[in-house]
């Protein structure tokens, strides 16, 4: 899968945080600056994908319409743990015949389990994690994830987070990274969130505890 694309997620309090650079690339060219690589799954699970753009959208359509006719079926929507292992199931499947080149996602929140965030990569490797990341953009962003990321974090918290990463990819990152889009998963469904990314912005390292972002 290109690896020059970025997503990337984290678990707060009583959330899933998902966050899709929106450029549309092939080798040299860049398409598209308002690409959605966050795909609702139900009312309670999106996916974020990247990988090579036919194998993106099919896989994520595959699965948002055979985890709908199980819930038809059945009468009852499946789990974020049974979604996550539903999807792995299918790539790894498809893994010695006809892979899908993707990476994802998969947040989702359940009245039980409360918000969960899973690590897929086009291997069907498998993992649940607090926070994870794809793409080249992984090396800066888990490392910020590693110095600031807690357990039970708000969601303003989250956003402030999500930006120093945004921060730090338009500034060290070698590829252009302009727009992103950010998605929430919780109680009330799934819904977009406004990063207030416009522009470049720096990241104000002498107050490390607040990790405010500043306007360059």
């Amino acid at each position: 899968p290109p690896p020059m694309e970025c997503i990337f997620g984290l678990v707060g309090d009583g959330f899933t945080l998902l966050v899709a650079d929106a450029s549309a690339r092939r080798s040299v060219f860049l398409y598209k600056q308002d690409e959605d690589k966050i795909f609702p799954i139900d009312e309670h699970k999106a996916m974020a994908v990247t990988g090579e753009p036919g194998d993106t959208t099919l896989f994520a359509e595959l699965i948002q319409k055979n985890l709908a006719l199980c819930t038809l079926r059945v009468g009852v929507p499946r789990s974020p743990h049974a979604t996550a292992h539903f999807t792995r199931a299918i790539m790894a499947e498809n893994l010695r015949r006809s892979p899908y080149f993707v990476n994802l996602l998969l947040a989702g929140h359940d009245k039980d389990e409360g918000p969960s965030l899973y690590y897929l990569d086009y291997l069907a490797s498998l993992q649940k994690l607090n926070f994870a990341a794809h793409g080249y953009g992984a090396f800066f962003i888990l490392s910020l994830f590693d110095r600031y990321y807690r357990p039970g974090m708000s969601l303003p918290e989250a956003i402030k987070l999500a930006n120093l990463c945004i921060a730090q990819l338009r500034l060290r990152f070698v590829i252009s990274t302009p727009a992103f889009t950010a998605k929430v998963v919780d109680t009330d469904g799934v819904r977009m969130v406004d990063l207030k990314n416009e522009g470049v912005r720096m990241v104000d390292l002498k107050n490390e505890e607040e990790m405010v972002v500043v306007e360059e």
